[in-house]
């Protein structure tokens, strides 16, 4: 077996590794609100939403073949890789490939220990900068496309990091407004039954939306290292195996259940109430489906944060924590280059180690190292479907005064 052969297929494990953690990371995304309302019980929940997160990748690929073309510049004009990037088999290639992704799962895990909703999109795309650019320099990463209109990073990217957000909070705000105003003629609609009938039909397309964009990315992901191997050259098209594989593992690692996030979206931002909820789902649904439409790799958990937090402005005189919110958009600016620190590392280990098989081994046994290392950590106080309602501590946040500098956002984590 050949040394490309050997780090491919360790980059198709790691790729599912990653859309594995994409799901359980952003269950909550579609979620969260349903369980903090008590619309679907959490495992009823993680259930459907994995169903439809299986379902809603099959959908649509426009997503994925922005991963494949509009990040890494290893193509020239045919779809076929760049001659003089395809020695040794493309192995480089596949190394930074493969760097890159375990940039965005170390983050990925990270953020979950930590209860934050980050963006598993911006890990991922962090980490495939940070090793492309210590393995082909700037000039690999395609910034904006030919320059003749806004794409590549730049427009597939940041610009949707900034915008979705906003898009969502505001249509959310609207939203609930209105439904409020609405249902002023009827007694207590925040207990009534048809706001949690509503609540789970729009957290249902959520998870359908989900499954249309996020599972699209590793798909992407997958592709570009097969046309990096020259196993691949169709720019306009993803492997039928590639879309099953990546389907089957996001559907998975979503009915585990990213509890410590559910908590933190579901109870930390907002306490919601099932109209709040209903029109938040709404909100995250339309922009996530027209993105998803447009080819925009976006972050779901900026969407939903930003319909959470709308759905709270919306509602007369509920409380919103913005501190909370404040924490998570931290990690949100931090996404990128944390990951992309860690992937850029990756790469210089495995190329220090000659770049073949042996630095690619040992960069991915580093990664199982860190992952059981999370994971112990989780284990000793952790989050299931059991706790995951409890009542939100605002001295478990860090930086409060009954808070230790370790702690997760939650008063059940270690």
């Amino acid at each position: 077996m050949t040394t490309a052969t050997v780090i491919l297929l360790l980059v198709v494990v790691v790729a599912l590794a990653f859309d594995f953690t994409n799901g359980f990371h952003d269950t909550a995304n579609a979620m969260a609100t349903s369980i903090a309302t008590g619309a679907l019980t959490p495992r009823t929940a993680v259930a459907l939403s994995a169903v439809l997160n299986l379902i809603g990748a099959f959908l649509s690929v426009e997503v994925a073949l922005t991963v494949t073309n509009a990040v890494v510049k290893i193509q020239d004009a045919s779809g076929a890789p760049r001659p003089e990037l395809l020695t040794d088999g493309g192995s480089g290639l596949l190394l930074i490939v493969l760097a890159g992704l375990i940039g965005g799962i170390v983050w990925n895990l990270l953020t979950w220990l930590l209860g934050l909703p980050s963006s598993s999109s911006h890990a991922l795309f962090g980490g495939l900068i940070g090793a492309t650019v210590v393995g082909l320099g700037f000039g690999g990463v395609n910034w904006n496309g030919d320059g003749s209109k806004i794409d590549g990073v730049v427009g597939k990217v940041m610009l949707p990091a900034v915008m979705a957000p906003l898009v969502a909070g505001l249509v959310a705000a609207v939203g609930t407004w209105l439904v409020y105003r609405i249902a002023r003629g009827i007694s207590g609609p925040d207990t009534n039954p048809g706001f949690r009938w509503g609540q789970i039909g729009s957290a249902s397309l959520v998870s359908l939306a989900h499954g249309t964009n996020d599972a699209q990315k590793t798909m992407g992901v997958i592709t570009l290292a097969l046309i990096a191997s020259g196993h691949w050259s169709d720019t306009e098209n993803v492997p039928f195996w590639v879309k099953a594989v990546c389907a089957v593992a996001i559907a998975l690692g979503t009915y585990l259940g990213g509890w410590r996030i559910i908590r933190t979206l579901g109870k930390g931002l907002v306490e919601i109430a099932p109209p709040q909820g209903m029109s938040a789902e709404g909100s995250s649904a339309a922009v996530i489906l027209v993105s998803s439409h447009m080819g925009l790799a976006l972050s779901t958990t900026h969407v939903a944060t930003g319909s959470i937090l709308g759905s709270g402005v919306g509602k007369p005189g509920a409380e919103v924590r913005w501190r909370v919110a404040g924490r998570m958009m931290a990690a949100w600016l931090i996404t990128i280059p944390a990951a992309g620190l860690v992937g850029a590392l990756m790469w210089v280990i495995g190329d220090l180690l000659g770049g073949g098989t042996l630095g690619a081994v040992t960069i991915t046994l580093l990664l199982v190292v860190a992952t059981v290392a999370m994971w112990l950590r989780s284990r000793r106080e952790p989050v299931n479907p059991d706790n995951v309602n409890d009542e939100w501590d605002p001295q478990s946040e860090p930086g409060s005064s009954g808070d230790r500098s370790d702690s997760p956002a939650s008063p059940t984590l270690a």
